[in-house]
Parts: C-alpha cells; sequence; structure tokens
C-alpha cells in the first residue's frame, strides 16, 4: 500500500497543502516548529481517525477557523482510495471514503496501516502503563475490528460504572444496579483482554530475532502481558473489590489498567535496564509490529519517522534504515545530514518552511 496525495485546508499551520509522494522515500527537512511533524499527524490521522499526539479535533483546526479538510489518496492491491475527512469545531468528524461517508472509524480501518516512531516512542519502556496500553490499542484497532468494539464497549461501560459510583454518595439505593455493569464490564473485559494476549503472543514470535540482530546476538527479550486481574477471576475480583470501589468512587480493576513488561535476558528492563537497552527494546517494537502488519495484513505499511535519526546512534539508525529499505517511508528531520545522503537513497525531498512545502528534487 501507497500513500500517493495528501491535500490539506486550514490545518494546523496550513493554509492550502498538495503533496505528491514517492512510492519509497520521502524527506521533509526545515528548521523546527515550521509544520513537518503536522504533516506526518495528517498522514496518521487519515488512517486512523486519531491523531498520535491524542489531540482533540478543535485544536487541529487552524486558528481563526472553524473547520478544517483533509484529502488522502491511497492505492492499495491496484485499488485508489480517496479518505475525506472533515474536522469541525463543535461537531464529530465527518469521514467519507471515495466519496461515501462513513458512520463508524472502524470502517476505515484497514485500508491504510500506519506506523508512527516518533522521540516519545523511545521512552515507552520507562514511561507509565498508559503509554504501554496505548500502543497495543493503537496497534490493534488498525488490525483487529472486534477488538474495537469490544475496547469501545468496554471503554463505555466504564464511563458509566464511575459515573453510578460517584452517585452513590448521594443515593445510595441505586448499588443494585452496579451488577448491570459489572456484567458488561466482565463480558468486555475477557474479550479485550482475549485480544491483548493474542497479540503479545504474537509480538514474541517476532520480536525475539530482531532484537537478537539489533543487540549482536547478546540479547533475548521476551514481552510479558501482565494483566490487572486474570481473566478468569475478573468477575470474582469486582465483587471482592466493590466496597472500596464505592468509597473511592472508581472502578480499580479490570483491562484498563493493565501492563506489559519487556524482560532482557530474564531481567525486567522497565527497572533494570539502562537507557540504551531501553532505546533498543523501543526500536525493536518498532520494527516488530511492521512485521506483524505485513503478516495479518499480507501487505507492508506506511512508516512515518517523525525525526527519530538524531535520537540513535549509528549502528541503531542503520539498522533502522537497513529494515525499511522496501517500504513507503515518510522521513522528517532538521537538516539533510551526510549519512542519510551516503547510506540512503532519497527518492524526493520536501523543504518545510513555515507552513509552506517546495519539493527540491
Amino acid at each position: 500500500m501507497i500513500i500517493k496525495s495528501l491535500k490539506l485546508k486550514n490545518y494546523r499551520n496550513y493554509d492550502l497543502l498538495d503533496l505528491t509522494f514517492d512510492p519509497k522515500t520521502n524527506i521533509l527537512y526545515g528548521d523546527n516548529a515550521q509544520g513537518k511533524t503536522n504533516i506526518l499527524e495528517a498522514l496518521y490521522l487519515s488512517g486512523t481517525t486519531k491523531s498520535h499526539r491524542g489531540t482533540k479535533d478543535r485544536d487541529m483546526i487552524q486558528f481563526g477557523y472553524d473547520e478544517s479538510h483533509l484529502e488522502t489518496v491511497v492505492e492499495k492491491k491496484g485499488i485508489i482510495f480517496q479518505i475525506d475527512m472533515h474536522l469541525k469545531k463543535n461537531k464529530p468528524k465527518g469521514v467519507a471514503v471515495n466519496g461515501i461517508p462513513i458512520r463508524r472509524a472502524s470502517e476505515l480501518f484497514g485500508i491504510v496501516n500506519v506506523v508512527f516512531f516518533s522521540p516519545e516512542d523511545l521512552n515507552i519502556i520507562k514511561n507509565g502503563p498508559a503509554e504501554r496500553r496505548r500502543f497495543i490499542d493503537l496497534e490493534l484497532c488498525q488490525l483487529n475490528k472486534l477488538y474495537v468494539h469490544a475496547l469501545v464497549q468496554y471503554n463505555r461501560v466504564v464511563t458509566q460504572r464511575n459515573k453510578l459510583l460517584k452517585e452513590l454518595a448521594f443515593r445510595p439505593d441505586y448499588e443494585d444496579t452496579l451488577d448491570v455493569w459489572d456484567m458488561q464490564m466482565v463480558q468486555y473485559g475477557r474479550e479485550v483482554m482475549k485480544y491483548r494476549a493474542e497479540f503479545v503472543e504474537e509480538l514474541n514470535g517476532i520480536i525475539l530475532s530482531i532484537h537478537q540482530q539489533l543487540s549482536g546476538k547478546k540479547e533475548d527479550l521476551q514481552i510479558i502481558y501482565e494483566p490487572n486481574t486474570p481473566a478468569d477471576e475478573f468477575e470474582a475480583e469486582l465483587k471482592r473489590g466493590r466496597p472500596q470501589d464505592i468509597r473511592q468512587k472508581t472502578s480499580l480493576s479490570g483491562p484498563h489498567r493493565d501492563d506489559i513488561s519487556f524482560h532482557v535476558n530474564g531481567i525486567d528492563i522497565r527497572k533494570f535496564g539502562s537507557q540504551g537497552q531501553q532505546r533498543t527494546t523501543a526500536l525493536s517494537l518498532k520494527l516488530a509490529e511492521i512485521e506483524i502488519v505485513k503478516k495479518i495484513v499480507k501487505d507492508y505499511p506506511i512508516l512515518l519517522l517523525d525525526d527519530v535519526l538524531s535520537e540513535l546512534d549509528s549502528s541503531r539508525q542503520n539498522h533502522l534504515l537497513g529494515g525499511i529499505g522496501h517500504i513507503q517511508t515518510v522521513i522528517t528531520c532538521t537538516g539533510l545530514d551526510e549519512f542519510v545522503n551516503h547510506r540512503f537513497p532519497i527518492d524526493k525531498v520536501f523543504r518545510v518552511t513555515a507552513g509552506t512545502v517546495t519539493s527540491e528534487n
């Protein structure tokens, strides 16, 4: 699959933009705060309906305007898809594929698969569990529509249950209705846990050889899924923890508190790993993400690299660049550094300056 073109109107710092991409390597370079990441964000948004920054729709609309428009043309297995997206300040976004409006975000998943790699991803190992859950959710939502459904329903139930727990302080007679939410929470929660466990297992099958290669065959990496509560004990745990949930007015157990840990040669590197080990693991994770998309979708994803090369040493840069030569890649960097020119064939170069993009070849 390849992204052929992108058009933006009143998006972030772009009044109007029309870009045509090369099927292989595209480089966007320019100073900081000129709008390079905004282009990657727009491409990611077109594939997933969400910003990788977790930004609300209204914040992506150019200052002083009420709506914004994105048009992305994608070619997948010889078929052309045009994805149109309207972002509005006070209404949900409108999305159309080939001129036909879609009602659910899940209908867009699967048309274009995107892997985003930014400097923040290098901290996924040492940051909090929310970051690691977000990684699993963003990846699984692109690959599995059943997971999307289970996760959306589960989050809805947790929100409603938390709302009820807050109301119990004023209306204790509502406590019996908790049973209804608990039943749904267990049903959808078990589905979420099942898909997450399968995903981690699949990831382990791919990441071991990638990490051995990156570490010069010195390290064996294993990812361990750590559910907050085992699936078969979830129902009993909710009942047991109910008094505390009522006291704290929030749901304290369930997949919304899951985590994953990374073990190198049997040692948990979240706690005991050096920064270099943590970064190598994060890089392995991204390269494995590419392979897992290839395995499930039978096609390579589009790779978006946001200023990551400046954060990696030369051997890790070589591994990353060596592993992505056959994929459509959009890279942002602050300058056309020597290493890119010497080690990597560049097919298209764009210079980004204060919301205007000029093609240099």
